[in-house]
């Protein structure tokens, strides 16, 4: 730091409190450690056209030749002092691409910051204006940056890196919506890293059943596990399951035994009841009965 500078902070800590009448104070800065200023992640821009019909925030993106992301997923910190963190993360990163580019460069780094949802104090403090569902910018314009609300962004395939950002009800909504989109693997990883509520993660495991992969199938069960250990509620409702399940296999041997052929409709009735004595009931009667109709009387 030169002469020029130390005056002025000089200047600044012995006239600030005396020309305001105490209003401010001047206080010497605190050491700001940068020997590590990361972000998450960046969104490098390289066929920008092609960004114009997608869904919101994409097209956002255009102008730029990056975008600095940052992620508050669910359970993370959106508070200001996390707000004000990313803003020192992409100035450094502004001040690292004019060195390393040419002096003459005038843009500005875009921030896109990722989080569940669009905190009360920032709706406070800065007014953010909504340009698309789930998408907000923050103002002013020196220090602008783009808050991409995942609870509020739509379920599109083009969204679904922003949408893993998502918590409560709307995470499990995504959830139930994309695992018929995505590989097994995936699912699973979903299920196992994400914060879900326990009937959205049981559901997911069991939609796809047992694989053949032997290592998948060791995966499913381990997490199955730990989901039955960490909740009774659901070990009692996977039992319950089981047993109904159980009781309608045992309903539709009987009938094909008897040679009683079950319509799409009589099938469906049998998979949607889950009364265990009304199963039980109808199997009994279809030892004896002279058509389905009967059985299921």
């Amino acid at each position: 730091m030169g002469y020029v500078e130390l005056f002025a902070q000089q200047t600044f800590a012995e006239e600030t409190e005396r020309i305001t009448g105490g209003a401010a104070g001047w206080q010497d800065p605190p050491e700001i450690r940068l020997e590590k200023v990361q972000s998450d992640g960046f969104l490098v821009i390289r066929r920008p056209q092609l960004l114009e019909h997608l869904a919101p925030p994409w097209p956002v993106a255009r102008p730029h030749g990056e975008v600095m992301l940052e992620l508050k997923l669910a359970g993370n910190h959106v508070d200001r002092k996390a707000v004000e963190r990313a803003l020192l993360r992409r100035q450094a990163r502004q001040v690292q691409r004019i060195e390393e580019q040419d002096a003459s460069w005038l843009g500005e780094e875009p921030l896109w910051l990722v989080a569940p949802h669009l905190p009360g104090w920032l709706v406070e403090m800065r007014r953010p204006v909504c340009f698309a569902p789930g998408c907000y910018w923050v103002e002013p314009q020196w220090q602008r940056f783009l808050w991409i609300a995942a609870n509020e962004l739509p379920l599109r395939n083009e969204l679904i890196p922003f949408l893993m950002a998502r918590s409560g009800r709307a995470l499990d909504a995504f959830g139930r919506w994309v695992a018929p989109h995505r590989s097994i693997e995936w699912v699973l990883s979903m299920v196992e890293y994400m914060t879900m509520s326990m009937p959205t993660r049981d559901e997911l495991i069991r939609r796809f059943g047992k694989v053949d992969d032997p290592e998948i199938e060791a995966r499913r069960q381990h997490i199955l596990k730990v989901l039955l250990e960490m909740s009774p509620q659901t070990k009692q409702q996977i039992k319950e399951e089981g047993l109904l399940e159980g009781q309608r296999a045992a309903l539709r041997r009987v009938l094909a035994r008897r040679q009683l052929t079950p319509s799409k409709d009589d099938d469906a009735r049998i998979e949607a009841c889950t009364d265990l004595a009304t199963l039980e009931r109808w199997h009994d009667q279809a030892v004896t009965a002279v058509s389905v109709s009967d059985a299921l009387a």
